[in-house]
């Protein structure tokens, strides 16, 4: 059964992901369904150990996952994060088809980043961190990036954090209830279309171009090479072509 959320909010930290790690580390209790938010991050990050943009008004938060081995595949979870976060933003889009998912879990809207997730993994539980940019974007060199400023008023952070908190809670009792493969088939039907051209950049190696075919069973990424066949991508930035980093 899913834990009713409860949000803590702090007016500034390094990192609300490695505040919650160095709980868990520590051996105090980090419970489920609690969340940490804070106004300014100092020392914030995404993947590939990049920084991660703080504009006022924008949310910046984190919550533990707590797996247990009966569950699903701890590596399905970027999914679920990432649905959750899909559905607390589409309620403020006046044309749903303009957010799009791109692999594993970022959130694209109208092709820039809207917003990226972050998952540490900590023992037995998950440390899972939001940044989305309600407010404003950084101005990138390398990639487009947007607002949901851009297409009306600002949401308000407080009520957008709760509808997260709620959101996210209500993907994990389904994933945990029905196991990975509604979450990834939902997953693909709001990333962008099969056949859209990629670039990827896995682990040392360098850039590989090809279209998006679909999901493996295990949510690795299908890209259809130039010769037709196909490669499981489990991990690595994955970058439209069209400009998107």
């Amino acid at each position: 059964m899913s834990v009713a959320p409860t949000i803590r909010r702090v007016a500034e930290t390094g990192s609300t992901n490695a505040d919650l790690l160095s709980l868990l580390s520590a051996g105090d209790t980090a419970h489920e369904g609690e969340w940490l938010v804070a106004d300014r991050q100092v020392a914030g990050r995404g993947r590939q150990g990049r920084d991660w943009f703080d504009g006022k008004g924008n949310f910046m938060g984190s919550t533990v996952v707590r797996l247990s081995p009966a569950g699903p595949a701890a590596s399905t979870l970027s999914f679920v994060a990432a649905l959750a976060l899909y559905e607390a933003v589409l309620p403020h889009m006046a044309s749903p088809s303009a957010l799009t998912l791109k692999w594993p879990n970022d959130l694209l809207l109208d092709g820039g980043k809207l917003a990226g997730i972050l998952l540490e993994r900590a023992g037995n539980a998950i440390v899972a961190g939001f940044g989305v940019n309600l407010a404003a974007a950084p101005s990138l060199p390398d990639r487009p990036t947007r607002a949901l400023s851009d297409i009306g008023p600002a949401p308000d952070r407080e009520l957008f954090a709760d509808s997260l908190a709620r959101s996210f809670a209500t993907e994990l009792e389904r994933w945990r209830s029905f196991g990975p493969d509604p979450i990834l088939r939902r997953w693909q039907a709001a990333a962008h279309p099969v056949g859209t051209p990629l670039s990827v950049s896995p682990p040392g190696e360098g850039g590989i171009s090809g279209h998006y075919a679909g999901l493996e069973p295990d949510g690795a990424l299908r890209l259809r090479l130039a010769d037709g066949t196909i490669r499981a991508i489990h991990a690595g930035d994955v970058m439209l072509a069209t400009g998107d980093r």
